[in-house]
């Protein structure tokens, strides 16, 4: 089941120095919302800045969306430092409200109470809030307010040059694109590993069920709340944010070129079902066209790989030109037992992780395979925690257990925690191994089955304002570490010129740029 990976790990032991500056980053989102739970309607808080131009805290999908950055980075603790700093001003500058710890909304009673992120009057600001107004559109605004964290990571240039022999990462382009495409491939046959460890949406609000079939299958509690005994991330699932449109697109990621072919036909391929929305009906638009993909980013994926695109560049065109640069994985539910909505743990886990992918062999796989992958996915995000669940390989062609599965994938992970350890005293990654591994045996330690016993014993919005209101008071006690209030004045100031600078130099009309970026 676990490809043989025993030569690989035999040369990374030998090459232990080049796993050292690794590059990672953090996106948070979490929403704003009231003492009584409800969903925040106040503006962005001008004393932050403007969601458009600031690098570090923005808006997500809806105006109370907060969505949190981290500058790529190579120490750990500094990261996740930077990070709770980001949370600590923003919870002064919040005033009264709350920092929503879990990601799956509650209270939201009704979808016109989700006011849209608003961006200011410049083209660019507005045809931000438009691709939302095309999402809300298309597959409801309560499905965007689902919230995750985002994990971007990067191997050292040590690495490739070490495996592959290139020089640089010019004359290098094209083989470390293909070693991020042979992670990507792994991450979709194992990494259904990650839901079950740090699945953490067991439970989900009545509301987000549509289908009354669909709804019988989950067990209700009296608070409203639906869960699945043994559910690790509904919000992974069909009823959280899917689009069904894009699962005929059969993109694939075995070539940098096909993958970025796929992506852009997508994006110009006339929608049927969001052709019936229409573009632009009594003068206002609905969305920005009707094809399969408003804009690139509208691809819904586990993992995606990416590069930092030049000024006016779309995802794709940076890709072509640079190769792909980083790797962003989409599947981390928020950690409801840290103010930070993640752990030193989870980071070090997934690193092991990646590492480990981009180690084994990864044949191509078609889409049809790529299909056949979801399919343990599905199984783990619904019933992960379920006595004997099964994995499977290919298109069901062989079984074992989950946990056989686990325990062999992390025998081969104790090994890269080794080499990651090997200036460390702590042996803080193979600690990560050793406890992470117990839990294909234990899987009430996880965090699906931590949160589910939470609202299990009090309801889905009591446990989140509980931890809501902790938060809140213990991030008010804790002073800035690694950046200052003075650092925080100059970002608001700099996104405050430059928003206005974007929106005093228009040059054309909104409906000419809206036709400019369709070109």
């Amino acid at each position: 089941m676990i490809p043989d990976v025993s030569k690989a790990l035999l040369w990374l032991e030998k090459h232990y120095t080049i796993l050292e500056g690794i590059q990672r980053g953090l996106e948070r989102e979490t929403l704003r919302i009231l003492p009584d739970g409800t969903l925040s309607k106040t503006p962005f808080p001008t004393e932050i800045g403007r969601a458009l131009t600031h690098p570090w805290i923005t808006t997500d999908f809806a105006e109370s969306m907060l969505e949190f950055i981290t500058p790529v980075n190579t120490n750990i603790d500094y990261m996740l430092t930077f990070l709770r700093d980001l949370h600590r001003y923003a919870n002064v500058n919040i005033n009264n409200e709350l920092m929503w710890p879990l990601s799956m909304p509650c209270f939201v009673a009704k979808e016109a109470d989700i006011i849209l992120a608003q961006y200011g009057s410049s083209n660019e600001g507005l045809f931000k809030t438009l691709y939302r107004e095309g999402l809300k559109n298309r597959y409801g605004a309560m499905m965007q307010t689902i919230s995750g964290v985002h994990y971007n990571f990067s191997l050292p240039m040590a690495f490739w040059q070490a495996r592959d022999g290139i020089k640089n990462a010019e004359e290098g382009a094209d083989i470390i694109s293909e070693g991020y495409l042979r992670i990507t491939r792994n991450y979709y046959r194992f990494g259904w590993v990650i839901p079950y460890l740090f699945g953490a949406s067991p439970s989900v609000c009545g509301s987000f069920i549509k289908d009354p079939e669909k709804l019988k299958e989950f067990n209700k509690q009296t608070n409203g709340s639906c869960y699945l005994p043994y559910a690790t991330s509904l919000r992974l699932s069909d009823i959280g944010y899917t689009n069904n449109a894009q699962k005929q697109l059969g993109i694939t990621f075995n070539k940098l070129d096909t993958y970025v072919e796929g992506i852009r036909k997508a994006t110009h391929t006339k929608s049927t079902e969001f052709s019936q929305l229409g573009i632009k009906v009594d003068g206002k638009y609905r969305q920005i066209n009707d094809n399969i993909l408003q804009i690139e980013n509208e691809f819904y994926a586990p993992i995606r790989p990416k590069r930092v695109p030049k000024k006016d560049e779309t995802p794709s065109a940076a890709l072509l030109r640079g190769g792909i640069e980083y790797i962003e994985v989409r599947s981390l539910d928020i950690n409801p037992f840290s103010p930070i909505g993640i752990t030193e743990e989870q980071i070090r886990f997934v690193d092991l992780f990646l590492i480990w992918c981009a180690l084994a062999p990864a044949p191509e796989m078609s889409s049809e395979e790529l299909q056949c992958s979801k399919v343990n996915w599905n199984r783990v995000i619904m019933e992960g925690r379920k006595p004997g669940q099964i994995i499977s390989m290919g298109c069901e062609s062989y079984q074992q257990p989950l946990a056989k599965v686990g325990h062999d994938l992390f025998s081969d992970l104790l090994r890269v925690a080794d080499v990651l350890d090997h200036n460390d005293p702590q042996k803080r990654y193979r600690k990560v191994c050793e406890r992470l591994d117990t839990m294909f045996d234990n899987p009430e330690l996880t965090l699906s089955a931590r949160t589910l016993q939470a609202i299990s014993d009090m309801g889905t919005s009591t446990f989140g304002l509980a931890l809501a209101k902790q938060y809140k008071q213990q991030l008010n006690a804790e002073p800035l570490q690694v950046l200052t209030e003075s650092d925080f004045a100059y970002q608001k100031n700099q996104s405050i010129a430059k928003q206005q600078l974007k929106e005093q130099n228009q040059t054309v009309t909104f409906d000419e740029y809206i036709k400019q970026m369709e070109q």
